[in-house]
């Protein structure tokens, strides 16, 4: 892992606007384009540290000069785990995951959400940006959300029947409150606070932030 960039970004293949990145800081990103999402680096002129995937989506030319993982188009994991599990094994601990979610794919949309399950199993903080949403998953523990204030948040259980959950900074605050996966209690509060806080006693949770 280059220690001077901490965070590694991932690139999908489904259609990112290129404002998407307007807040990408390359001095400390390393950036991994999964299959297509080589064509969303294009499109927004970003050049990738590294290429990995079957590239069976791929529409552009791959470059000769980036490192590049070509995977078995017969394999059990999608290109952006494959990317993940890369990564990890590389040494990095932080992501961000863009152009993973949405698309004609709803099947690919909901393995990267396991994929972020994954990461928070290995002890990594993860967040998927898509568009004003950000997504993330806690196994456990507190996410700080600071500079939200009038953002849409839905908590749910992941993998898991039910999660015990508190909430600071909403509208609607709870005390270790039980959410259960058949009952989607968790949709739509309010942060009300310039800084709010999640924090998951039991069981995994996802966490919407809308605009």
């Amino acid at each position: 892992m280059d220690e001077e960039r901490k965070i590694c970004v991932v690139i999908g293949s489904v259609p990112v606007e290129r404002d998407a990145f307007r807040n990408l800081d390359r001095a400390v990103s390393y950036i991994v384009c999964a299959d297509g999402g080589y064509d969303n680096a294009v499109r927004c002129g970003i050049i990738p540290d590294l290429l990995i995937g079957d590239f069976d989506s791929v529409q552009t030319g791959l470059p000769e000069n980036v490192e590049t993982l070509r995977l078995k188009v017969e394999k059990d994991d999608t290109d952006t785990f494959a990317a993940v599990k890369e990564c990890i094994r590389r040494g990095y601990r932080c992501f961000e995951l863009y152009g993973v979610l949405g698309g004609a794919r709803m099947d690919h949309s909901y393995a990267s959400l396991c994929v972020l399950q994954y990461l928070a199993s290995q002890g990594c903080r993860a967040v998927v940006m898509d568009g004003s949403r950000r997504v993330f998953l806690l196994n456990g523990g507190r996410l700080t959300l600071s500079g939200m204030k009038g953002r849409t948040v839905s908590v749910f259980p992941f993998g898991c029947a039910s999660c015990e959950v508190s909430y600071k900074g909403m509208k609607y605050p709870l005390e270790a409150a039980v959410l259960e996966s058949e009952i989607p209690l968790g949709a739509s509060n309010l942060i009300v606070e310039d800084t709010a806080q999640i924090t998951v006693q039991s069981g995994n949770a996802i966490v919407f932030v809308e605009r």
